[in-house]
């Protein structure tokens, strides 16, 4: 199972880790894959000076809003 946290804590939370946040869960539910993707929220991870940290099997990325429908397709998909 691939597991996604996504920081929300304050830095990201202002930075859109909500609508990343809804995008992935959304992407989950369409694709039907809740028995291979387990997402989560997760407080700092130490990486505020860039994009909303996401953490894809214990790798940390940063991702914006804009770019997170591409980031779940490049990488989400590919840890599937």
């Amino acid at each position: 199972m691939t597991v996604v946290r996504i920081c929300i804590g304050t830095s990201c939370y202002l930075k859109g880790a909500y609508n990343v946040l809804q995008l992935f869960q959304h992407e989950i539910e369409k694709r039907k894959l809740h028995d291979k993707i387990e997402i989560s929220g997760s407080f700092c991870m130490g990486q505020c000076q860039n994009d909303v940290s996401v953490d894809v099997d214990g790798k940390i990325y940063s991702v914006s809003p804009e770019t997170a429908h591409e980031f779940f397709e490049e990488t989400i998909m590919a840890a599937v």
